[in-house]
């Protein structure tokens, strides 16, 4: 029997920290759909989702998180059982029901990208130049 699969206990303590935000729980079903929930104390709490070619955040306040979250979750299963890939006419249907977005960040984060890349240049020896 497929079922969600509690594997917030694989990351790290320093993991579950991202910016100002802390990950909570982190699920997946059936090794395939992947569905986390990230406090945050200076915003809006983020639910992040994965399935298949479908994914992004979904910003909830503090008190309706866990409820949007469980909501997410039952459609993103009941999805999954019926077709394995979300369907066209899911997505978007999903996306408009739960205010899907897609930081920049989710893919590249230019932040990260600039620290690294400041420590680098601070290791490199230009000859005396």
């Amino acid at each position: 029997m497929k079922q969600w699969v509690d594997v917030t206990d694989t990351f790290s303590e320093s993991r579950r920290h991202y910016k100002d935000t802390y990950l909570e729980i982190c699920e997946v079903f059936d090794d395939v759909v992947e569905l986390s929930l990230f406090s945050s104390e200076v915003g809006p709490y983020e639910i992040y989702f994965s399935f298949g070619i479908m994914y992004g955040i979904v910003y909830a306040e503090k008190r309706d998180a866990v409820e949007v979250r469980e909501r997410m979750r039952q459609d993103l299963e009941q999805e999954y059982l019926k077709n394995k890939e979300p369907s066209s006419e899911f997505i978007n249907h999903f996306a408009k029901k739960y205010e899907v977005c897609l930081p920049s960040d989710v893919l590249f984060d230019e932040d990260a990208f600039m620290e690294a890349f400041m420590n680098l240049w601070d290791t490199m020896d230009f000859g005396g130049i």
